[in-house]
């Protein structure tokens, strides 16, 4: 019998402009009666997944991982941000903590209400690598309604945000902003299809240690997503440091 695992996301799910954690839990899950299906959109907001319920409930999947909230946050730093996804996706009012709140809510009550699945929501992955900077400062909020979001929803919370910024801070990484604008995230995809490089050697030439272009992520950022999920499926606890890579 064949259990069904849909990941539902934005574009660090479709797995296009980085290294893709489907793709590693695929070949993690190779031979056991597994289908795992992305459920990833490019640029998508929790308003957007939040839209797109449909498709993924006609799966009947018996999980469901929900990793959503990078555009959110991204989109919630400045004014131009916001007003640029409003443009691109088409939504009613720009990206803020208590939208993230209410839609991330609406989307696992859905789950639960409309489906058998476990359900599992992770935080959003770090933005940029800089600590101190506003959107790791950003993100960490973010990630904590996600996790009382989890909480009052009953349903597994999966700690990405803490993994990834407690690898950051315990690596030594040198800290690094996020970009305005967004020509790191076409020159990483230039390079990987133009010029051959692989998503790590991106990475590697931009001082990054877990992101290739700061938002989408290298094989150590796709690993820390996919240990997640797979503890998730495995039903283990996980742990919100991640171990050294």
């Amino acid at each position: 019998m064949t259990t069904r695992i849909v990941c539902a996301g934005d574009s660090n799910t479709r797995g296009e402009y980085g290294v893709g954690y489907v793709g590693l839990l695929r070949e993690r899950w190779h031979g056991r009666g597994i289908d795992v299906v992305a459920e990833g959109v490019n640029g998508d907001t929790s308003h957007n997944l939040s839209r797109r319920l449909d498709p993924i409930v006609a799966l009947r999947p018996d999980a469901v991982t929900v990793l959503i909230g990078s555009n959110d946050v991204w989109g919630s730093l400045t004014e131009a941000n916001g007003r640029r996804l409003m443009r691109r996706k088409e939504l009613p009012e720009p990206p803020t903590l208590d939208g993230y709140r209410d839609r991330l809510g609406g989307i696992v009550a859905r789950l639960l209400g409309e489906t058998d699945a476990r359900i599992a929501v992770l935080s959003p992955p770090v933005l940029g690598q800089d600590l101190g900077g506003p959107a790791v400062q950003a993100g960490e909020r973010f990630a904590e309604v996600t996790r009382e979001v989890a909480e009052a929803r009953g349903v597994a919370y999966l700690p990405l945000f803490e993994r990834q910024s407690g690898y950051l801070r315990e690596s030594g990484a040198r800290p690094v902003p996020l970009p305005d604008g967004l020509r790191e995230r076409y020159t990483s995809v230039l390079q990987h299809r133009l010029l051959g490089r692989s998503y790590d050697a991106v990475s590697d030439r931009r001082g990054l240690a877990l992101t290739t272009d700061f938002v989408h992520q290298n094989s150590r950022g796709a690993a820390m997503v996919a240990d997640l999920v797979d503890g998730f499926v495995r039903q283990e606890a996980p742990s919100p440091v991640q171990p050294e890579v």
